[in-house]
C-alpha cells in the first residue's frame, strides 16, 4: 500500500513536491518535511514550533480539544488515583510498570541515590543566603557531573539509567537544602524508612530539637496524599518548552546534569512554570471577596494590563484534566489544614465567580492545574519562591524519561532550527 502523502506547490513557480504523511498511535498526523529544503529550496516557517512535530516519542500524550492527558497510555486521572509517584515514575521511565520486585528495587536504588556529595555542601553555601532557590537549582544541578563523572559514557544504556535515576533521587534532597540554607538552617539527610513525599517535607521542616517526622509527630496524611498527587500530575506534559529544551541541549551530545540543568532554567519562565507563584500575587493584588467584581470586569478588558492568572490553558482548550484532580485535594487539604489564611477563601470565592460568569463560560477560562496547586503548596507551608522548585522536582522524571528515549534513539542529529533573516544585504565598507 503505498504511503499516505500531501503535495506542496509553489505557486511562483509551479513547482510541486509530495511529502509523507506520518501518523502515530493517536492524533494529528504530521507531514515530514526534512526534504523539503533539497526538493524545493525552502524552509517553513514556525514560530513557536506551534505546528511543527520536533520527534517522535512514546511517552506521553495530549488531546487538548477532549482534555485527555496519558502517561505511557494510562489516564491521568487513574493514575493519580491508584499510584504514587515513584511508581509513575517507574511507568515513564520504562514504558510500563514493573513487577513488584522491580518496583521495589527501583525504590530502593533510589533511597540509596538519594544521598549528596558532602562536597557539595559547601557549594551550595557558596550562594548568598537570599539567592532564589531556583537560581541554586540551575547552578547545583548543573554541578552535579563535576561530583558524579563516573558513569557518564552516554554510549553505554547502564551509565544512562544510572545518570536518570540519580537526578531523581537528588532533586528533592537539592530543593530541601536550598530551602534550608536560605533561612540559615542545618541540612537534613534523606532517610530511607520514609516515602518520596515524606523525605522532601522532611528535609524541609525538620528540626535538630524535633524531628518533623517521628512517632509523635507525623505529617498529615492528606498532605502527603496531596503531593504525590500534584507530583504525578507535573511529571510529564509531552513537548513543552523545558522538555524540548532538554531535548535541544541533549542533541549536543551535553552531559545529562547540564541538559537537566537548561531544562530547570527553560522552567523559570514566569510563562512555563512560574504560573502557581503568578496565581498568588494576583490573589494578593485582588486583596478581599469585595474586589472579585472590579477584577473580573479589568480580566475582561483588553486594554487593562491585569490578568487572571490559573484561568485557561494553551493547550487544553475546554478543561484541564489535570484541574479536574487536583480541584478535590484542594478543598481536602484546605479542610485538614489549620492555617487559616484569608487568601483561601479569596481563591475560592474568585472561583466560584468565575466559572457562573458568562464570559469566562463562553472563552473556556476555567481554573487550571496552577490556580489550585498555588493554594496547596501555600497551605503545605511551601514558600512561594520554592513554587517552581516543586514543579522542577516533579518534572524531572519526565525530563530524564525523554532523555532516556532520545539518547537510545539510533541516528540522533544535533538540533539545528532555521530562521527568516531580516537583517542587512550584503553591503561594503
Amino acid at each position: 500500500m503505498a504511503q499516505d502523502t500531501l503535495t506542496i506547490r509553489n505557486n511562483s513557480n509551479g513547482q510541486e513536491a509530495d511529502f509523507p504523511l506520518l501518523k502515530g498511535t493517536v492524533g494529528t498526523p504530521v507531514v515530514d518535511v526534512s526534504s523539503l529544503h533539497n526538493q524545493m529550496g525552502l524552509f517553513t516557517y514556525d514560530p513557536g514550533f506551534l505546528s511543527t512535530a520536533s520527534c517522535k516519542s512514546a511517552i506521553t500524550y495530549i488531546d487538548g480539544e477532549n482534555g485527555i492527558l496519558l502517561y505511557r497510555g494510562y489516564p491521568i486521572d487513574q493514575l493519580a488515583e491508584k499510584c504514587s509517584f515513584l511508581e509513575v515514575s517507574y511507568l515513564l521511565m520504562n514504558g510500563d510498570f514493573g513487577q513488584p520486585s522491580e518496583q521495589a528495587e527501583f525504590e530502593r536504588e533510589i533511597s540509596h541515590y538519594a544521598m549528596l556529595h558532602e562536597a557539595m555542601r559547601g557549594f551550595i553555601d557558596g550562594f548568598h543566603y537570599d539567592a532564589h532557590p531556583m537560581a541554586m537549582m540551575v547552578g547545583i544541578v548543573g554541578s552535579l557531573s563535576a561530583f558524579y563523572h563516573s558513569e557518564l559514557n552516554m554510549n553505554d544504556p547502564e551509565h544512562r539509567r544510572i545518570s536518570a535515576m540519580r537526578m531523581l533521587a537528588k532533586m528533592p534532597v537539592i530543593a530541601a537544602a536550598c530551602h534550608r540554607h536560605s533561612i540559615g538552617y542545618p541540612y537534613v539527610y534523606p532517610r530511607s524508612d520514609l516515602s518520596y513525599g515524606e523525605n522532601f517535607l522532611n528535609m524541609m521542616f525538620s528540626l535538630p530539637s524535633q524531628k518533623y517526622i517521628d512517632i509523635d509527630n507525623y505529617i498529615d496524611p492528606v498532605a502527603v496524599k496531596a503531593l504525590n498527587l500534584l507530583f504525578i500530575l507535573h511529571a510529564d506534559h509531552e513537548q513543552n518548552a523545558s522538555t524540548s529544551t532538554v531535548r535541544l541541549a541533549s542533541s549536543t551530545g551535553a552531559n545529562p546534569y547540564a541538559c537537566i540543568a537548561a531544562g530547570i532554567a527553560a522552567l523559570w519562565g514566569p510563562a512555563h512554570g512560574g504560573a502557581n507563584e503568578a496565581v498568588l500575587s494576583m490573589l494578593a493584588e485582588i486583596g478581599t471577596v469585595d474586589r472579585i467584581p472590579e477584577y473580573i470586569e479589568k480580566a475582561k478588558d483588553k486594554n487593562d494590563p491585569f490578568r487572571l492568572m490559573g484561568f485557561g490553558h494553551r493547550v487544553y482548550k475546554n478543561f484541564d484534566p489535570r484541574a479536574t484532580i487536583i480541584r478535590k485535594a484542594c478543598y481536602e487539604v484546605l479542610e485538614s489544614t489549620s492555617a487559616k489564611d484569608p487568601l483561601f477563601d479569596l481563591a475560592l470565592a474568585l472561583e466560584e465567580y468565575a466559572l457562573k460568569d458568562e464570559y469566562f463560560i463562553e472563552k473556556k477560562l476555567y481554573p487550571n492545574v496552577d490556580f489550585y496547586s498555588g493554594i496547596i503548596y501555600k497551605a503545605l507551608n511551601i514558600p512561594v519562591d520554592m513554587f517552581t522548585v516543586m514543579f522542577t522536582i516533579a518534572r524531572t522524571a519526565g525530563w530524564v524519561s525523554h532523555w532516556l528515549e532520545m539518547m537510545a534513539e539510533p541516528g540522533q542529529r544535533i538540533g539545528r532550527p532555521r530562521q527568516v533573516y531580516t537583517g542587512r544585504d550584503v553591503r561594503n565598507l
